[in-house]
């Protein structure tokens, strides 16, 4: 045993900011898939609403899910689900971008994760039925601004 237990971090005495995070997801599917989902086509009916919405829900309910992470009152979820422009056969990329405020004592990194995985998943599962090879990847937080560390970007990769 190491004689390290687990805890919440205690943010009683960081200051109350206004926070923000964006985070994305992507899912690679068959054109066709990206087709139906255009058209609303699915068994399930329009799938990027559901997405949009699995991922809003997700957000409110990180401390849910997510063990160590702190209730925070949310002030605005956005879910965006972009659709690639119509392809040449093979794989196609859907991609989902969040953005999470709040104005409290923690970042809201996690619930913008959060938010784009639940999304991720709720494509997946509408999306199934017509193809059970769809990849969700490359879940990211892409930017961060707020608290004690400041703003944060990704950096693209080098060319």
């Amino acid at each position: 045993m190491t004689g390290h237990g687990i805890r919440m971090i205690d943010v009683a005495a960081k200051p109350v900011t206004e926070r923000r995070a964006r985070a994305s997801a992507r899912v690679r599917c068959l054109p066709a898939t990206v087709e139906r989902l255009r058209s609303g086509t699915l068994d399930k009916g329009d799938a990027l609403a559901v997405a949009r919405l699995a991922g809003v829900m997700a957000a409110k309910r990180t401390a849910d899910v997510v063990p160590l992470c702190h209730p925070l009152p949310l002030d605005a979820v956005e879910v965006t689900v972009l659709l690639p422009p119509p392809g040449p056969a093979g794989d196609a990329i859907v991609t989902i971008e969040t953005v999470v405020r709040a104005t409290a004592r923690t970042g809201v990194e996690m619930e913008a994760l959060v938010a784009a995985t639940a999304a991720a998943l709720a494509l997946y599962d509408c999306c199934k039925s017509i193809d059970r090879g769809m990849v969700i990847e490359q879940v990211q937080l892409d930017e961060k601004e707020g608290g004690r560390s400041g703003a944060w970007r990704r950096q693209p990769p080098p060319s």
